[in-house]
């Protein structure tokens, strides 16, 4: 083995550092910036969950089935009684409203 064999696999075992340096660096920033991401995404949504919603209130409908939830989450609009969650709005009108507390399960 000469000078120059010597040369070029000392500068491939130095290369190959260098590589595997800034791949441990990259996916550190990765792994960080993910983390950081989901501090912050997540913090919005308990944020927004922690609403006041009201007193318990069950509803029995005309059918005879009942729906359990919370009286800021009820609005009369046009003589209708609706349902306002956030994803949706349900039409509960002809239901008996009562105020009474319920179990969360």
């Amino acid at each position: 083995m000469n000078r120059t064999d010597k040369l070029e696999e000392k500068n491939t075992k130095v290369s190959r550092k260098l590589l595997i340096g800034i791949g441990l660096t990259i996916l550190l920033f990765l792994l960080f910036g993910g983390y950081i991401f989901t501090e912050k995404y997540f913090a919005k949504e308990t944020a927004s969950s922690k609403q006041e919603l009201g007193d318990q209130v069950i509803i029995t409908l005309p059918n005879g089935k009942k729906v359990y939830t919370y009286d800021n989450l009820l609005v009369e609009e046009d003589g209708k009684l609706l349902y306002k969650g956030e994803r949706n709005t349900i039409d509960l009108t002809g239901g008996v409203v009562v105020y009474e507390e319920w179990e969360n399960e």
